[in-house]
């Protein structure tokens, strides 16, 4: 629990308290609140269709109990691969009413990584969108996946979009795939037709019994599953909502465009939506005109996102034509928020736009800036609250000074039980209920945090650490730079040297001397990119992140191959 102690306290506002009781109840529980008090509220808009709570609840209900009919116990491992769709929640939320353990599954993932998680999870039902099923049948066999349930974006659309999709999918020579529904391949559907709205959801102990199996990592080794509990995620959903508390409960409306199988979509977007009774936007992907043309129409209230997306938007072309002043609230995550973004979206919305922090082994959130009282850009803000943080120190073990640089270790009700089957990992990172985050940062006088970087990609050139995330501070602020991405390459006498990878805003025109000259008035000159390479894009997840371990694989196969 977070003490009156800790420094970061004096800066919460009234509003906010240090601590809260977190109810000890299933997750899922909150579908059927909402259902009860609200049962014709919208819960779900998704490009044209509504969903009432009383819709959504009886979907839930019977594939819960069609889950159940196909051989799903208590604890069982129910995989889910779909993009944000009502289909995606309503199997999140049915999954958790069999008892079961959901794995969410990305979409875009090739078949070794998805035979992967299907086998390390021992999942024995995947609910799969049909664009997907031929990679699923192929890895099917080598996992324990005993049933498959199918469904496709028109089951939800409103006529007459579901009749015209798969023409449109023709069109993008992306056409709907043939399947063979048999016993162990089922309709999404059907299933939902068949099932019994008296089924009663499975009693689970919310502190003991997971909820969600959340696959992260895969850089350094196999993907792990994060056990998260029940108890995790409603806390952390919990404190999501205190620390926005000037959200109204049955009167907001999210956007729901942040990925949902990612673990901030999942809690900031779906679990706090449903928590709340708010109704929920719902798009299957990001794209920029399509977002500002949803938030005109649709008028979000919050809008959780990631820096890549307020990018994308704030430089769209088209952006001064729409009316984006329903926004009030934006919490940024999965990446660092570069200040410049942060200032002119605001200037563009009128809404606040801060930045968060957090991990999948923490559900994710454990520290944000304040939304409506004092922030400090550049800052990941104060821990939550029942949160409590510090910093270790590299060369002594223990707890670092103030402003010193040592990696952050986080503890409080969110954090995981721990990787699934992985005992000696979970060792290495969980400590006496401290979990160690793998992020450089500090705390400075008055209990504000900072990220310097990940501690795997710090880099060391001429004995100097540099810390990636400053370097990409500063080109940020080169007005004619949209986005920009720092690695360290190898270099022969410097051990490593800093390469920057340079994305142009569009009709701007710049060369290496120019954001040299640029960065030496900003850096010292150890910390100067020696080599700049121009891009259309950079590659990224679906939740907006930057893969720099593609950049690095790339930079690691030129220097073996010589191309």
């Amino acid at each position: 629990m977070a003490v009156e102690s800790e420094r970061w306290l004096r800066h919460y506002p009234k509003e906010i308290k240090p601590e809260y009781d977190y109810e000890e109840k299933p997750l899922y529980s909150y579908l059927i609140e909402a259902k009860e008090r609200y049962p014709e509220k919208a819960a779900l808009h998704f490009l044209g269709k509504e969903m009432t709570y009383k819709e959504v609840h009886e979907d839930a209900i019977r594939l819960a109990h069609q889950l159940m009919a196909m051989g799903i116990s208590k604890g069982d491992r129910i995989a889910i691969m779909l993009p944000n769709s009502p289909q995606g929640v309503i199997a999140y939320y049915a999954a958790l009413m069999a008892g079961a353990v959901v794995v969410q599954t990305n979409p875009l993932y090739v078949e070794r990584e998805l035979e992967h998680q299907l086998a390390d999870s021992g999942a024995k039902i995947i609910i799969c969108l049909d664009l997907v099923y031929p990679k699923v049948a192929r890895v099917q066999g080598k996992t324990n996946l005993e049933k498959v349930i199918v469904t496709g974006i028109p089951d939800y659309l409103p006529f007459p979009k579901n009749l015209l999709y798969p023409l449109v999918q023709k069109k993008k020579k992306q056409p709907m795939p043939k399947i063979m529904f048999t016993d162990s391949v089922r309709a999404f559907d059907d299933v939902i037709r068949t099932g019994d709205l008296m089924y009663k959801p499975v009693e689970v102990d919310a502190k003991e019994d997971l909820a969600l199996l959340q696959y992260t990592g895969g850089t350094t080794g196999p993907a792990k599953g994060v056990m998260l509990t029940h108890h995790n995620l409603i806390a952390n959903t919990i404190q999501s909502s205190h620390w926005m508390y000037r959200t109204k409960y049955g009167e907001e409306a999210i956007l729901g465009v942040l990925p949902f199988f990612h673990v901030y979509g999942m809690t900031i977007v779906m679990n706090l939506s449903i928590m709340y009774v708010s109704k929920m936007i719902i798009l299957p992907t990001f794209n920029a005109k399509e977002t500002l043309k949803t938030i005109e129409k649709q008028k979000p209230t919050l809008f959780p996102g990631a820096p890549t997306m307020y990018i994308a938007l704030i430089n769209h072309p088209d952006i001064q034509k729409f009316d984006l002043s329903s926004i009030e609230t934006c919490i940024s995550g999965s990446a660092p928020l570069p200040v410049e973004i942060q200032e002119k979206f605001e200037r563009l919305t009128g809404g606040k736009l801060v930045e968060g922090y957090g991990l999948s082994e923490a559900s994710p959130v454990t520290h944000c800036n304040l939304i409506w009282d004092r922030r400090i850009p550049g800052s990941i803000g104060l821990p939550y609250p029942n949160t409590q943080a510090k910093i270790l120190s590299a060369e002594t073990g223990e707890e670092a000074e103030v402003n010193e640089v040592g990696e952050l270790m986080v503890k409080g009700p969110q954090v995981m039980r721990g990787y699934w089957r992985r005992p000696e990992v979970t060792n290495k990172v969980l400590k006496d209920g401290w979990l160690l985050t793998g992020d450089m940062g500090y705390m400075d006088e008055e209990g504000y945090f900072y990220i310097v970087d990940r501690k795997k990609d710090m880099i060391i050139a001429s004995g100097f650490n540099i810390y990636p995330r400053e370097v990409e501070e500063v080109l940020f602020e080169h007005p004619d730079v949209m986005e920009a991405a720092i690695i360290g390459v190898p270099d022969k006498y410097r051990g490593e040297t800093v390469k920057a990878f340079v994305v142009l805003k569009k009709g701007k025109t710049l060369d290496e001397k120019d954001l040299e000259r640029h960065c030496r008035k900003r850096l010292a000159a150890y910390k100067i990119p020696r080599i700049y390479e121009f891009r259309e894009e950079l590659p990224k997840t679906m939740v907006g992140k930057v893969l720099k371990r593609s950049l690095e694989a790339e930079e690691r196969r030129k220097a073996s191959t010589g191309v």
